[in-house]
């Protein structure tokens, strides 16, 4: 099972598409009219191209008249290295783009080398299919090899949704390549597999390094004979029980020229700052409204919880009133 893949529930008569993979064996599905709802894994199963019309074709079956709503996998680009046998001590990649939507995409595919750009590929890749690049790579070179950029329209035959041009550029890095492989969806092999069409988290950039300060000689002499006086502790900000992360509350007189990657660091630093303040001022637990959208905020802030040793559980909030869109923090 794949994103993207359609597929129907066992006890329901409800069919949707896979969006996304949740916790605990679960997997979302996008159902009729652009709902989006939780489901086990062992309560769906994928359907197949042909199922509908064997069914239409087999004597006395009736074909129920009822048109509802076409359901369309949105979902489903990739990017995949496949590793060919190694020959002459040589081992090479193979260069995959793999469509697992409803959509065709016309695209280009280049090289990105320092400010030098390089086209390698271009043509329409077709809704449910898979096109292989000419270019090969060594893996003894992997180090050198060019971030990959690839751009691409979205386009349906008599499809009236307009959707955002998909831009993405890939840069391959040795301790994710290796975690990153995957069975390759449409060409069922197995490869190095990035996603193009989801946001990846954001990730902290590392510290500058400060200069190193001069030491004041009397101030260091002051010190060491007990004259400093002993500064007044700050007093540490006791949050709400509840914080809003929706971007409309915390920027409520607009977004600006901001990106979706730069609206995303303002809520984590929003979360993290409630997040310290309420471990500091010894507050039992603390609940964050992140949502539902595609998971890319809430994804990020389970990562964090579950490294911060000041947490000591994370659930989901308040079901019957935030749906999946809140995280309850208990803290130590």
């Amino acid at each position: 099972m794949n994103i993207g893949d359609k597929v129907r529930m066992l006890r329901a008569k409800e069919q949707g598409v896979v969006t996304r993979f949740l916790p605990g064996n679960q997997v979302e599905i996008e159902i009729e009219d652009g709902f989006r709802i939780p489901v086990l894994r062992s309560e769906i199963v994928v359907v197949s191209p042909m199922e509908a019309a064997r069914f239409q074709q087999e004597p006395g079956f009736e074909v129920q008249k009822t048109v509802k709503p076409e359901i369309i996998g949105n979902v489903g680009i990739y990017l995949a290295f496949v590793e060919l046998s190694e020959r002459g001590g040589v081992r090479e990649v193979e260069v995959y783009l793999a469509n697992n939507t409803d959509w065709d995409l016309p695209y280009s595919i280049g090289e990105e080398r320092e400010a030098r750009y390089t086209g390698l590929h271009t043509g329409i890749l077709k809704a449910r299919s898979v096109t292989k690049l000419p270019q090969r790579y060594s893996m003894s070179t992997f180090e050198n090899w060019p971030t990959f950029l690839i751009q691409a329209l979205w386009h349906r035959l008599g499809g009236t949704a307009l959707r955002a041009p998909l831009i993405k550029r890939i840069k391959c890095r040795a301790q994710t390549f290796q975690t990153n492989t995957k069975s390759i969806p449409v060409l069922n092999q197995t490869g190095h597999l990035y996603q193009l069409d989801v946001e990846e988290p954001v990730q902290p950039e590392p510290a500058k390094p400060q200069p190193a300060k001069s030491v004041d000689a009397q101030a260091l002499r002051e010190s060491l004979l007990g004259a400093t006086e002993k500064k007044a502790e700050t007093p540490v900000e006791r949050p709400s029980a509840i914080i809003d992360l929706h971007i409309n509350k915390l920027l409520p007189n607009g977004f600006g020229s901001r990106t979706n990657t730069e609206l995303l660091e303002v809520q984590l630093q929003e979360f993290e700052r409630n997040l310290e303040n309420a471990i500091a001022s010894g507050m039992d637990d603390i609940t964050f409204i992140h949502g539902v959208g595609n998971g890319v905020l809430r994804n990020e802030l389970h990562r964090r919880l579950g490294k911060n040793p000041g947490v000591s559980y994370f659930e989901d909030a308040q079901k019957e009133k935030f749906g999946y869109g809140a995280t309850k923090v208990k803290i130590k």
